[in-house]
Order: C-alpha cells, then structure tokens, then sequence
C-alpha cells in the first residue's frame, strides 16, 4: 500500500520533470534573443544558488562581473538586473509605461487583497485611482499640514519618556529600537484613526501581526519561482500566510466598523468612508483594508530603519552630531520644541538624512517591476513578462557616481538633493513611493527632536558595527544601544508630569 511520503515523492519528481521539459522549451524558444549577458546556469535553479543574503551585496558582485544590466534565470522567472544610473534611465524613462507592473508575486493575493492595493495591482485604471486617492485624501500637503499635530505630540510623548529615563546627570543606556517602533506605529494609527490605540488588546495584536507579515512578506518565497512547489504547500508556508492575512483582516475590518459607528472626524478613515458613501461599488470595505495595510506595512518599518541609521551615523561621527544640534540651537533655539515648519531651514539636518539615505535605503533593491510587452535597453532585447531588479544601493554607492562613495558625508548635499537615477530610496517613476513627504517629515522631527533635547554617546569607545541585516530590507544587524543624557534646555522643555 502507498504511503503519503511514497505519493509526495513521486508527485513531486514527476512536477520537477514536468517544469524541466517546460523550461527547456522556453529556453530553446528564446535563444536567439539577445538579452543582457548572463553567468552560467544551473539546471531548474538558473541563478537561485548565485543569490546569497543580502541580495544587495551578491547582485553588487554579480554586477562587477558581468557588467551594469545583467540577466538571470531565477527558477520559471527571467530577470534582469540594473545596477548603474544609465540602465536605470533607460527603465524608468522611454520604457517607464512598460515596467509600470508589479509581478504577481503569490504573496500578493493574499497580502495584496487579490493584487488590489496600490502596491501589489497591476498597472491600469485601477491603480491610477488608487494612486490618485493617496495623493488627494492622504499624503497631500493639505492633508499632511492637518495632521503635523499628531506626530508632534506623538514625538513629545517619546521624549517625555525618554527624558524620565535620562534626566539625572549620568548618561542612561538606552535600546532605541523598541521605542521607534512604537512611535512610528501610534503615529500610523493615529493618521488612520483618529486616536491612540496602543495599549489595547487588538492593537497590541495588530502591531505584531505587521511585524510577522513583513517577515513573511519581504522573505523570497520559493514558489514563486518554482510555482508546483507552491501548489504542493511541502513546508506549510501557503497555511501560514493565510492564517495571517485572515486573522489582520478582521482586525482591520473591526478598525473600520468601529469607525464607521463612531464616526470619528478628520482622519483617513473618515476621508475614505466618505468616497464610499458615494461610490459604494467602487470603495469596498475591501479597498479600504488594503489601502490601510499598505500605510502600515509600508510606512512604519522604513521610518524605523532610517531612523536608525541615521542615529547610528550620528553617533559614529561626533563632528557631525555637534553640527546638527548647533544648527537645531541657532534655527530653533532653547525656548520650544522643533516643529515640522522648522524642517525647511534646517539643511544641515536634510543633508544627514540624505546621506543616511544613501548609505542605507531602507529598501536596498526596489521593489521588483515587471515588463509588460518587449523593450529594448541599451541594444539587448528584453521579453515580456521579464523581473526587473534595480539593485539601489548599489548605485548609491557607486565610486564611479559618488566621490568617497562609502564615506558618511552629508556635505556632499550642500549643493541640494541629487535627484533622479542616481539617488532613488523611494523608487522612480510612476510607481515611486506615493509617501515620501510623509516619510521625510516625520524621520526630520523624530531625528531633530532627538538631537534638539538630549546628548548622545556610543555605549562603546568602538565604533558601532554598520553590519546590515538579511533580507530585501536593512535594518541593522546588531541592535542600537546608545547613552542618553537630557540636555539643560530639556529641563525647561519635557520637564511636566510624566503622562
């Protein structure tokens, strides 16, 4: 009698050699198509084995041997690999329409609400509404004005904590991470909803519930290079996404019926229940969930890295910390707290960030495009359906690019941003990150009210290891501790009762 183990064996030799055949067709379909140059290739893996983590760093080594734009076999997937500013003009340029998609990566249907949220549809009308709605209701400058206040106190509640932890003379060692992340969250929720909800059960649930599909999220995931073995679910990884997504859809769902029974004034919420009221068809519950998830998913881990690097820049270069506050001191000066309408005569500040972003992008190789009909870059022929990997940190480390390309340098902004496919941590073209503002304004308050209000050490005489984490986001691998002393001025400015 078989066994289950005898039947899965077989099933899944008889898939592999049935995706083999398949392959070779493919690949025998196409060899006369001149596409970029390519390593040599495995048998059903192509390149897989040639990407180790993080991705970044052996796509860097890939580029160095075979040049700027490069192809790659990634299992059933054709890939090409963009790792110098002329490629990446070329992409987001003439043939920026064409690699408007994203692929349908399987994550998507579930996470992406059946590839319907902004960041996981497919180009056409429905995206640009969508792109159009979070332009208008959410990340306007009308919209982002209206809701400074929120990350004001938001801030303030984080330094008031800090401040009863680091008010006596000796500097406190403090772990960052953990409060960011807090921070970045309320302020979240608080955009969305109107309200705090930390503390609560179900947002306690939520925060965590972001945290584990992020780490599902942004980790490859096998079967979408190798769909029979998605089909066949061997490590349980389809279950586990599922149970996930269902359980922070009905937490997201409670969000919105409580909501809609509250009705609550002035937040996205109330912009979005709006809309649906009129169209009703249009903005489903659904769309809503989604557009919400995108916020969360999206907005606070980012903040939360830059912030963290940034920090750790600081604490690395002495020199530069002094500069900051001394700029903070002569702008701000001792007798309030930063606000938003300080971040534009702050340059200094601005340049730290773009540095920090440079260094270290939050998302080192953008999120992946996809092409929708055949294209030409510089000569090589690229088919439809081809993944497209700008691999940004590598650019914005380029010494061909950038003068002391891996040095810390934030005078190198003095002259103003350096735009286009040279600096690019929020992505190009249209599918480019609708939130930037959003992100700029609120690292710009956080990291200036931090070095406005506290002096700040290394917990070591050593430098702190710039070591980036695995994964297609960098956070740092080692966690960010620091000394913490509240400064003279802070007395006046945090020193009311705690709560």
């Amino acid at each position: 009698m078989f066994t289950m183990e005898f039947v899965d064996f077989y099933l899944a030799t008889f898939l592999l050699l049935t995706f083999a055949i398949v392959k070779l067709l493919h690949h025998t379909r196409h060899k006369d198509v001149n596409l970029p140059p390519s390593p040599p290739t495995l048998p059903i893996l192509g390149h897989l084995h040639l990407l180790k983590e993080p991705f970044n760093r052996s796509l860097l080594a890939l580029s160095q041997k075979h040049g700027p734009i490069f192809s790659l076999r990634l299992g059933s997937r054709l890939a090409v690999v963009a790792s110098s500013p002329s490629v990446v003009k070329e992409c987001f340029t003439k043939n920026d329409i064409v690699f408007a998609n994203r692929p349908f990566f399987w994550i998507g249907k579930y996470i992406g609400y059946d590839y319907t949220t902004l960041g996981s549809s497919p180009y056409g009308d429905h995206w640009r509404n969508l792109r159009r709605i979070c332009k208008l209701e959410i990340f306007s400058t009308s919209r982002l004005n209206s809701s400074s206040s929120i990350r004001s106190e938001e801030i303030k509640e984080l330094l008031q904590k800090l401040y009863f932890t680091c008010s006596d003379d000796d500097l406190v060692k403090v772990e960052l991470k953990p409060m960011l992340s807090k921070l970045a969250y309320d302020v979240t929720m608080r955009m969305i909803a109107g309200k705090q909800y930390m503390g609560k059960p179900e947002a306690i649930r939520l925060h965590n519930l972001i945290k584990q599909l992020l780490k599902v999220g942004i980790s490859p995931n096998t079967g979408d290079f190798f769909p029979f073995l998605l089909w066949a679910d061997f490590q349980g990884y389809k279950k586990r996404v599922v149970k996930l997504t269902r359980e922070m859809d009905g937490l997201l769902q409670g969000l919105i019926d409580e909501h809609r029974r509250n009705k609550e004034e002035n937040t996205m919420l109330t912009h979005l229940l709006c809309l649906q009221e009129s169209q009703a068809q249009y903005y489903t519950d659904q769309i809503i969930k989604g557009i919400i998830q995108d916020m969360l998913l999206g907005g606070t881990n980012t903040v939360v890295i830059t912030l963290e690097w940034s920090i750790s820049h600081l604490l690395n270069n002495s020199n530069t910390l002094q500069k900051s506050k001394s700029e903070l001191d002569f702008h701000v000066g001792h007798d309030r707290l930063l606000d938003e309408t300080d971040l534009p005569k702050l340059r200094y500040l601005q340049n730290v960030i773009s540095e920090t972003l440079r260094l270290n992008p939050a998302v080192p190789l953008l999120v992946p495009h996809v092409s929708s009909d055949h294209c030409n870059i510089l000569g090589y022929d690229i088919p439809k359906d081809t993944m497209l990997l700008v691999n940004a940190w590598a650019i914005q480390r380029d010494p061909e690019v950038w003068d002391e390309a891996t040095s810390f340098k934030p005078e190198r902004f003095e002259n103003g941003r350096i735009e286009g496919c040279k600096m690019m941590p929020f992505g190009l073209g249209r599918r480019s990150c609708p939130g930037m503002d959003l992100g700029q304004r609120f690292v710009g308050l956080a990291l200036g009210s931090l070095i406005q209000c506290f002096e700040w050490r290394r917990v070591s005489v050593k430098k702190i290891d710039m070591t980036e984490g695995k994964g297609l986001n960098l956070p740092k691998a080692e966690p960010l501790e620091a000394l913490c002393k509240a400064r003279d001025i802070t007395n006046k400015l945090l020193s009311c009762p705690e709560g």
